[in-house]
């Protein structure tokens, strides 16, 4: 099966997640919350690195990602993702939780929005009503 592809049914991988965070903690962190859940995930420490995995071939169900970020921020990898992801759920993992910021990302194409801190239990229901967690062991590339 190819790795770029976004099937979800039974036979195939876990679903897949791009974690883009430029805090190793807190990617590290969600990268272990979405494993220890069954989940695939590929991280990246920006923007850019995220864009070079899409540009790759890269195709995840969820793209989930910060938005302050230096180099390449959030809304920026989201208007460029989005026309690589044109249906795949994008979800902001932040800290900004001004309207006006929400307005933007939505803009940018954003699906949802998800303020930090946040628990592993709000992460896993953030990601699930837009995947469906998996049932097989996650493994982790990137």
């Amino acid at each position: 099966m190819d790795p770029a592809s976004n099937s979800s049914d039974a036979a195939t991988p876990a679903q897949h997640v791009l974690v883009v965070d430029d805090s190793k903690t807190m990617r590290q962190s969600v990268v272990i919350t979405l494993e220890l859940a069954g989940y695939r995930v590929t991280s990246a420490a920006d923007g850019h690195e995220a864009l070079k995995h899409l540009r790759a071939g890269l195709r995840p169900d969820l793209l989930l990602t910060d938005i302050v970020m230096p180099g390449m921020g959030g809304l920026e990898l989201i208007r460029e993702a989005r026309k690589l992801l044109r249906f795949t759920p994008i979800v902001a993992l932040t800290t900004q939780s001004q309207r006006h910021m929400r307005d933007e990302g939505k803009a940018a194409g954003a699906t949802a929005w998800l303020t930090k801190p946040t628990g592993g239990r709000e992460l896993l229901n953030m990601v699930g009503r837009f995947i469906a967690a998996p049932r097989r062991p996650a493994t982790t590339t990137g």
